[in-house]
């Protein structure tokens, strides 16, 4: 009885479990259905490519220098009586300071010899003119065969007119000597260095000092091949800017001197050179720029007509992605132009209104399928 039963319930049992199997596959693949699809588009930003007219910076790199450098010499020969306080190494004087005396009692009594030979020169004159002038009215009695030249005195007031030339000029040699026992300085200066004290005595033409004119600083720095035709076309007075770099910045505006007409063989560089007025801040409060400071001279180049400026990290292999109409990536090839910084500058390739990937995929490839990213939303802070 119970084998027949056994019989009957099996076959039963394994049917329902069949059905209800089926029942579950049949909800489970129309849940499957009712799922909406992933969406595995990478996601990319963009921007919208516009051309601008850009104009070029030039920067280049140079060394802080005098205009000129002096070696004083002294131009009369004496004994040093006192010099200028701030006559010493790394000491600033101003154009027209005394930097040094020289004992003058010798050429004080050059000049009144001078003086008095002068004197003594025009009263021979003055004698001598009286005496032609005697001779002149004489002469008008006389037949003109007998009044010749040195009858009228001539040769002797030439003489005379000579003798007061010759005392002049030993005059101003005289005042000339006097004045140089005062030794000034040419130019507002910075003083490298001095080789004399009071008491010593110094030769005519011995070298005393040496002195940087600290009125104007030049620099001087090289312009490579592929800056030298974006410079201006005239280049002479354009405004630049020199900057040292470090903690403590300085910056001052500068003019540009010259070009100096050579192109370095070895470099193939140019050399153009910048001035800075009063570099030493004597006229201002502006930061001192010393001598041998390493600076960035930086100023402006030509303007270029409708570029797009991009950063480098978008362009691989002059190739640049971009989004078409079907949100699918394209590549283009386009010509750098200039580099500058972290931008370059692109002359030919795009088009305005081009949608530029700004993100792009970790492998980009041509007809990629990609989504643009929401703007990111401004955060409203409530007060």
């Amino acid at each position: 009885m119970k084998t027949t039963w056994m019989k009957i319930a099996l076959p039963v049992l394994i049917l329902l479990i069949g059905f209800g199997g089926k029942s579950a596959i049949v909800a489970s693949a129309d849940k499957e259905e009712d799922k909406e699809p992933v969406d595995t588009r990478p996601t990319v930003k963009v921007e919208t490519a516009i051309a601008e007219d850009y104009q070029v910076k030039i920067t280049s790199y140079g060394e802080v220098a005098p205009l000129e450098n002096t070696m004083l010499s002294a131009q009369v020969s004496g004994e040093v009586t006192s010099w200028h306080p701030n006559f010493v190494a790394g000491g600033l004087v101003l154009r027209g300071d005394v930097l040094f005396n020289i004992e003058k009692d010798t050429y004080e009594a050059a000049l009144l010899q001078a003086e008095a030979n002068l004197t003594l020169a025009k009263s021979q004159l003055i004698e001598e003119q009286a005496r032609a002038d005697v001779a002149k009215r004489e002469a008008k009695g006389l037949s003109k065969s007998k009044v010749s030249d040195l009858y009228l005195r001539k040769p002797q007031l030439l003489s005379a007119q000579a003798s007061v030339k010759s005392a002049q000029a030993r005059l101003k040699i005289a005042q000339r000597d006097l004045a140089n026992c005062e030794v000034k300085a040419p130019y507002d200066a910075l003083v490298i260095k001095r080789n004399l004290g009071v008491g010593q005595y110094v030769n005519k033409g011995a070298q005393i000092a040496e002195i940087y004119n600290i009125e104007t600083a030049e620099i001087s720095f090289p312009i490579a091949g592929f800056d030298r035709e974006f410079l201006p076309v005239d280049i002479a007075q354009q405004t630049a800017t020199v900057s040292t770099k470090g903690y403590n910045k300085i910056s001052r505006e500068a003019t540009i001197s010259r070009d100096l007409g050579i192109i370095d063989q070895d470099t193939r560089m140019s050399q153009l050179v910048v001035r800075v007025e009063d570099p030493y801040s004597l006229k201002s409060s502006l930061p001192p720029l010393k001598f041998g400071h390493y600076v960035e001279v930086s100023f402006a180049g030509k303007t270029l007509s409708q570029v797009y400026r991009l950063p480098q990290s978008l362009v691989t292999n002059r190739i640049i992605w971009v989004l078409d109409e079907e949100e699918q990536m394209q590549p283009k090839r386009v010509e750098i132009l200039r580099e500058e910084g972290a931008y370059f500058l692109i002359s030919e390739g795009l088009e305005n209104q081009d949608k530029l990937i700004m993100t792009l995929p970790e492998y980009p490839q041509k007809g990629m399928k990609v989504k643009i990213a929401e703007p990111e939303q401004d955060l409203v802070v409530q007060q």
